[in-house]
């Protein structure tokens, strides 16, 4: 988007604004009128309807068959996918794992028309780097007001809505644990949902942002059961995984069951979920608080951080 001529936002509220480019011209095209340039720039403005606009714009452009911006484009994308995948193609043995290979692995295993829905978090980041979009997924979350715990519930009304597809909900521990009764509500309306829960035991993304803005992380930590034998409890299917040789074999277990699952999966609290470009405001900040964290005596801290991401560099 950042390199492009001109950027066309079609019916789209886009919410994370410091994603979106300003050098290129950009036009929006939307029914909500209030929509138009809310989030960046315009230098044309479209109130209407998007496919009746579409449908007169085609026949004004003009094919061509220079492939370079293209190509180079196509080049950028498989670096990026590269670099992303260098804890799914090099997973390790090491435990707690990393989560990127667990993302990866769902995405391999779910159907094709899987509704996927996603906790605010860091469940946000790995469903948008690692679930491969096809044309019958869909992918849900709380992506304009980031509320908490938004997967199950999110999940129940969509195979409600959907009885005979594959609805996976990615929960963040502390999400779940914030909605946990709604898991009787599975058992309850024999929903056949699957819940893959990434237990890091700690809110990782508030850890990340205190930390980003030179803060050491404060009452972050959780102190979580085993959720697969509570699901167990409650007459779902319950599986633990702890391994990362153990994830694909466990994500297909679940998946092929017929009725509720969970599958509580042991990450590393440690993994860092870095943004595509790094400011040096954050790189400040990050490191104001690794100073603090030695300074007070929690240098094991700054070791774990710096051993659990290291393959980043």
């Amino acid at each position: 988007m950042h390199e492009c001529d001109l950027l066309l936002l079609l019916g789209t509220d886009f919410p994370y604004d410091k994603f979106l480019p300003t050098k290129p011209k950009i036009a929006q095209v939307d029914i909500r009128v209030e929509n138009l340039g809310r989030r960046c720039k315009l230098d044309l403005g479209l109130w209407g309807d998007v496919g009746e606009t579409i449908r007169a714009l085609l026949p004004m452009i003009e094919a061509k068959s220079d492939r370079s911006f293209l190509d180079a484009m196509l080049a950028k994308h498989k670096d990026a996918l590269r670099r992303l995948n260098v804890y799914v193609d090099h997973a390790g043995k090491q435990t707690p794992m990393h989560p990127e290979p667990v993302a990866a692995a769902l995405s391999e295993i779910a159907a094709d028309d899987a509704i996927f829905t996603a906790d605010t978090g860091m469940c946000n980041v790995w469903s948008s780097r690692y679930i491969r979009a096809t044309k019958d997924r869909r992918l849900i979350g709380s992506f304009s007001h980031g509320s908490m715990a938004n997967a199950l519930p999110q999940a129940i009304g969509a195979q409600c809505a959907y009885p005979g597809r594959q609805v996976i909900a990615m929960a963040g521990d502390g999400g779940l644990a914030m909605l946990m009764g709604d898991l009787l509500t599975l058992t309850q309306y024999d929903l056949p949902i699957k819940i893959v829960v990434f237990n890091n035991s700690v809110l990782g993304m508030v850890k990340l942002e205190m930390e980003v803005a030179g803060l050491p992380d404060y009452q972050t930590d959780l102190k979580n059961p085993n959720f697969a034998k509570l699901a167990e409890a409650i007459g779902m299917m319950g599986v633990r995984i702890e391994k990362a040789a153990d994830v694909s074999s466990g994500l297909k277990k679940a998946l092929e069951h017929s009725g509720p699952a969970l599958i509580d999966v042991v990450t590393d609290p440690n993994a860092l979920s870095l943004p595509p470009h790094i400011d040096p405001e954050m790189v400040v900040g990050f490191g104001l608080t690794m100073g603090k964290l030695v300074l007070s005596g929690r240098i094991d801290e700054v070791v774990d951080t710096i051993e659990a991401n290291i393959r980043h560099i």
